[in-house]
């Protein structure tokens, strides 16, 4: 004979349902008492996990360079080409001022990984890089370009960046 109840209701005298006590006796003990630990290991678990995939997916010096080409040849697009750039002599010859920065971006990228500095920590890479200052003929000067990048799973993103056009005079 089986008997059914609900987990609010008594099965008969000094018999409970399951997860209720009867009355004078006490709850069974589990076989195992809960692990103390358990919380941490997962969290350990994960924090290990996270940064096995941080530092996977850490840019590296050709993602970089690959980058810094992209991002110079915007900046030097914006600073020659544009109507204080170029001189008027230069602008007669020079056709298409932005297809000719374009087509330099390995040169432009090559360039930026020598002025760079990489500081790996890892999990993520800070890039600074400082390039440009030349004078290429009296009165036209390569800008100088000063930019320090954060490279974060997989990710690089310009955290400071600025330019100065003067050259220095030696």
């Amino acid at each position: 004979m089986s008997v059914e109840s609900s987990s609010s209701e008594t099965s008969g005298p000094g018999i409970a349902s399951p997860g209720t006590a009867s009355p004078g006796t006490s709850s069974p003990e589990p076989s195992q008492a809960p692990s103390s630990w358990g919380p941490w290991l997962g969290w350990s678990l994960l924090l290990a996990g996270l940064a096995t995939a941080l530092a996977w997916t850490n840019p590296g010096p050709a993602e970089f360079e690959r980058f810094a080409g992209e991002r110079l040849v915007e900046l030097a697009a914006e600073e020659v080409c544009g109507e204080e750039g170029l001189p008027l002599l230069l602008r007669l010859v020079v056709r298409d001022c932005h297809g000719l920065i374009r087509s330099q971006h390995r040169a432009l990228g090559a360039l930026a990984a020598q002025a760079t500095h990489r500081y790996n920590a890892g999990l993520f890479s800070l890039y600074a890089t400082e390039v440009g200052g030349q004078e290429l003929m009296p009165g036209l000067a390569v800008p100088r370009y000063h930019a320090l990048t954060l490279g974060l799973a997989g990710q690089l993103l310009v955290l400071r960046a600025d330019s100065d056009t003067r050259v220095e005079q030696k």
